[in-house]
């Protein structure tokens, strides 16, 4: 069995973060999302994976090198243009060849992981297994009627919806598939769609067969959604100090202080990670806050957010929260009157001052 993770999109919902990173290395508790993806592909026995780029190609490649950091071996496929997640299968068909294969959306995490999932697949050999995920709003997603066990029916976005089972960030195929993409045609948004593939592969009489998600499962394309994928990962980590922590500093719950990290005269309360080299003096660091690497954070207080690398936060009045903040970042409060705002930002920031 292969792999494929599809990192082509453009990031358009996390503007402007993705102006100048890949949406699919944006931290989560301070590790890439597409990291948790290739991870987990690993853990379910494969270590063939090939890595669908677009734009943001060079950064991936960067960032991910050629696999080996996680004894995997990674080939990077470029799709050129932005046509569908059945058209990013395509691609790769060379790649794949006629084995079976899992399709891994780059962007997504997943609390149970892949290998129950890939287990599942190799002990039953459906022609494909689709996991679902139980959601309030259905109408939003591609969902999946089932039948006996099987998926009968699958539809993009019905309104009303039938039923709440909506098709998420994995899939597994095996060769039957590329001749299900071959058959359909582009979408109303010209598009070749994964569920039209889905549906052929039904109507020409192959087993399709669902696999229901146990634990969450998060689409990171929104800031709101990386906050709370942060929450989750959080709520599991294993504390552990292997930086310093003075006298006058409390550490509470689960935390993790890492390599040259300082902690002066502040309060710590978990989950929450501060990265290697930053330093946190007389501020506050409440829960479910990833602190990247080589931040300063100083005179201030922050709650449920993510900062990533190489960000300065000085002498902020009153508490920040619930806030995504990119690399390099400085946010300084001036003591000169008279008293003003002053702001660089870029396109689609949001500020509110209270």
């Amino acid at each position: 069995m292969k792999a494929i993770i599809l990192c082509a999109g453009k990031g358009t919902r996390l503007r402007p973060l993705t102006f100048s990173n890949a949406k699919h290395l944006i931290p989560v508790a301070n590790k890439p999302v597409l990291i948790y993806g290739i991870e987990a592909i690993v853990d379910a026995g494969v270590r063939e994976i090939g890595i669908i780029v677009g734009e943001t190609g060079e950064a991936i490649r960067e960032a991910v090198g050629d696999g080996s950091a996680w004894g995997a071996r990674v080939t990077y496929i470029e799709q050129r243009e932005p046509r569908g997640l059945a058209h990013a299968v395509s691609v790769a068909r060379d790649f794949l060849g006629d084995e079976p294969f899992i399709m891994y959306l780059g962007d997504n995490l997943l609390k149970e992981g892949l290998r129950e999932f890939a287990e599942t697949f190799r002990r039953n050999r459906p022609h494909a297994l689709i996991l679902l995920y139980e959601v309030p709003n259905p109408e939003q997603f591609g969902i999946a009627v089932l039948h006996d066990g099987k998926i009968a029916h699958v539809m993009e976005k019905p309104s009303p919806a039938p039923t709440n089972l909506a098709i998420v960030g994995a899939y597994i195929f095996d060769r039957n598939v590329f001749d299900s993409i071959a058959r359909i045609r582009p979408s109303r948004r010209n598009e070749l769609e994964i569920t039209d593939a889905i549906q052929d592969l039904i109507e020409r009489g192959l087993t399709v067969e669902p696999h229901i998600v146990r634990g969450w499962w998060k689409d990171t394309g929104k800031p709101e959604d990386i906050l709370e994928a942060n929450r989750f990962i959080l709520e599991d980590i294993r504390p552990g100090l292997l930086g310093k922590v003075d006298a006058e500093s409390q550490i509470e719950g689960k935390v993790i202080v890492g390599q040259g990290a300082e902690v002066i005269n502040s309060i710590i309360r978990g989950p929450a990670i501060i990265g290697e080299g930053s330093v946190i003096v007389n501020s506050f660091v409440g829960p479910f806050t990833s602190i990247g690497r080589n931040v300063r954070l100083e005179g201030s207080e922050i709650e449920h957010s993510v900062v990533m690398e190489e960000c300065v936060i000085q002498h902020v009045e009153g508490r920040i929260d619930s806030s995504l903040i990119g690399r390099n970042v400085v946010i300084t409060r001036n003591a000169r009157r008279p008293r003003v705002f002053r702001f660089v930002l870029g396109d689609n920031s949001v500020s509110e001052l209270t």
